[in-house]
């Protein structure tokens, strides 16, 4: 059944025909487009892209809600659950978010580490968008006391010095450029956009590379099974070299990545056999990642067993998987909601805690995945878990 989208105004749509142009232009130049290299122009180019464009992405007014914009107990939970690792390594420890969607989290967690006597030396933000950076140095300058919002610093990259400290990114994996692969009669596949004869986008396979054809054949390997004929997926051959990247001067500390997926044995079930891509446009997923470049946010759920050999491969600790609602309850999420708050107060944050933890929501969609270096504990709570056969 085909899902009825809404229809953008005149400069939405023009402004995604720019896009297009830039899109078609390359094509033209270089040949059908790998679907990784279309997602992340789409999401990316500059002034166009979704991310770095200026249009509302969050929230009721956007295309999707994360948990920070469900309200401040979920940053609140994670900085109490940080609070202890900061206080461990000293005055110069440092938190670095990766990707600071609207600057929620960014307010309610300062908050919270400050009522902790826990803030770090710095809160930096590393945001792509400088649309998405203006905005949250808006929201922190006006939230924030000056003493507390001084502590925010927006980078490009992450630190190239040695630093101690936390690295946490939630919803960051999924909106990586994702590679799209098929198999037809044992060969590897990669997914491309093309023109066709009109000169309208459209979805081609051509022969896999080395890196993709040697990233799909791994994957059969650690399965045990080679790929049905015509089944379609995605992976990341690239994870391993980004997660080394993030996190390569990171000395002491820990990571923790959000994000929603599965492990590799779910991911790649035989009955998923054309992948997680999921696109939004105004609340509303659908499935053709061609609609409206520029408008449509593209996103891939995560394989977390990859992202846990990508952060064992980069020299980190592994701690812990768990889905997010177990986590966030095993860090404390029910102390934080407060006994002595209005009724009305109290009703609006015990939906925001089923909206986190409850089975089909974001409690159990959304998993957490934690690594440290340098000996520093582990996050509270998380290593109680025995959930190594998750993985």
């Amino acid at each position: 059944m085909k899902i009825s989208l809404p229809e953008p105004g005149a400069d939405e749509r023009e402004h995604s025909d720019q896009l297009a142009a830039l899109l078609r232009d390359e094509i033209r130049a270089g040949g059908a487009m790998p679907f990784a290299r279309w997602m992340e122009l789409c999401l990316y180019a500059p002034g166009l892209g979704y991310y770095s464009a200026g249009r509302t992405k969050f929230g009721a007014a956007g295309d999707f809600v994360t948990a920070p914009e469900l309200g401040d107990l979920y940053a609140r939970c994670l900085a109490r659950a940080f609070a202890p690792t900061v206080r461990a390594l000293g005055p110069d420890a440092d938190f670095l978010e990766l990707g600071g969607g609207s600057g929620a989290f960014a307010v309610a967690a300062l908050r919270e580490f400050a009522a902790q006597d826990a803030l770090p030396r710095r809160f930096l933000i590393l945001e792509p968008s400088a649309d998405l950076a203006a905005r949250q140095r808006a929201r922190v300058a006006a939230e924030l006391p000056p003493e507390i919002g001084a502590r925010a610093a927006w980078v490009a990259r992450p630190p190239e010095h040695g630093w101690r400290g936390v690295l946490f990114a939630n919803e960051v994996v999924d909106a990586l450029p994702t590679t799209r692969f098929t198999v037809r009669e044992g060969e590897v596949y990669e997914e491309h956009v093309a023109l066709d004869s009109t000169e309208r986008f459209e979805r081609v396979d051509r022969p896999a590379d080395l890196l993709v054809g040697n990233a799909v054949r791994h994957l059969e390997r650690a399965l045990g099974a080679s790929f049905a004929d015509g089944y379609r997926s995605e992976v990341l051959p690239q994870l391993p070299y980004w997660m080394q990247a993030v996190t390569a001067s990171l000395e002491a500390g820990v990571v923790l990545f959000v994000d929603y997926g599965y492990p590799r044995a779910e991911y790649y079930l035989p009955a998923r056999n054309d992948g997680t891509l999921v696109c939004h446009y105004r609340h509303r997923a659908h499935a053709d990642p061609l609609h409206w470049p520029g408008l449509t946010d593209l996103t891939a759920f995560v394989d977390f067993t990859a992202l846990a050999e990508a952060g064992v491969g980069a020299g980190l600790d592994f701690v812990g998987y768990a889905p997010q609602g177990q986590f966030l309850l095993a860090s404390g999420l029910l102390d934080v909601v407060g006994d002595d708050l209005p009724e009305i107060e109290r009703v609006r944050r015990v939906a925001e805690v089923k909206r986190l933890t409850l089975p089909g929501d974001m409690g159990e969609r959304f998993q957490a995945i934690a690594f440290a270096r340098g000996g520093v504990d582990a996050l509270p709570g998380l290593r109680a878990f025995d959930l190594s056969h998750r993985l």
